[in-house]
């Protein structure tokens, strides 16, 4: 899945990232959503920051995860794109944001490979499984471009289910 995704043409990629963006938008409006947790793009994963830009600028409030070894996750809240530092295996978070302890309506999920029954192939580290157990009632939802959905994920027991997909179209 790597490999298929860096070998997605730029035009393509981002008329992909562009679709998603604005369905995600969409659906932040339609269903009233005030707190997104989301991702700070690495590498070749879908690149959700032009709707970061439009969350932040309509006072949609804005958590990214920092990441530490060992399965552990910090959420902080994101206040802008200008203020981001690096951190481990290629991350980037917010650079002196304050820690987000509180619920979320919507937790947007990357990944490698996804199935139609929600499973999610990740990067081997376990840490949004664990974080996605502990927000029960968060609407959970996985982006990915069409050749990211599989016919079975295979699973573990920690291995958490997404309440939904959203297949990358508008080419």
């Amino acid at each position: 899945m790597f490999a298929q995704r860096a070998q997605l043409e730029k035009e393509a990629k981002e008329k992909y990232d562009r679709w998603i963006c604005q369905s995600i938008w969409k659906m932040v409006k339609d269903k009233g959503f005030q707190t997104v947790h989301g991702y700070l793009p690495m590498g070749t994963e879908i690149d959700v920051s032009p709707l970061i830009e439009t969350l932040l600028q309509e006072n949609i409030k804005v958590i990214t995860p920092k990441t530490f070894p060992k399965r552990r996750l910090q959420h902080l809240v994101l206040s802008s794109l200008d203020e981001l530092e690096d951190g481990v295996f290629g991350t980037r978070h917010p650079a002196n944001a304050e820690e987000h302890l509180g619920s979320y309506d919507l937790i947007l999920v990357p990944g490698l490979a996804f199935d139609p029954d929600g499973n999610r192939l990740g990067y081997g580290g376990g840490y949004y499984d664990q974080f996605l157990l502990q927000h029960p009632k968060a609407f959970k939802l996985g982006l990915l471009y069409p050749f990211q959905q599989v016919e079975e994920v295979p699973l573990e027991d920690h291995d958490f289910q997404l309440d939904a997909l959203l297949v990358g179209d508008g080419l």
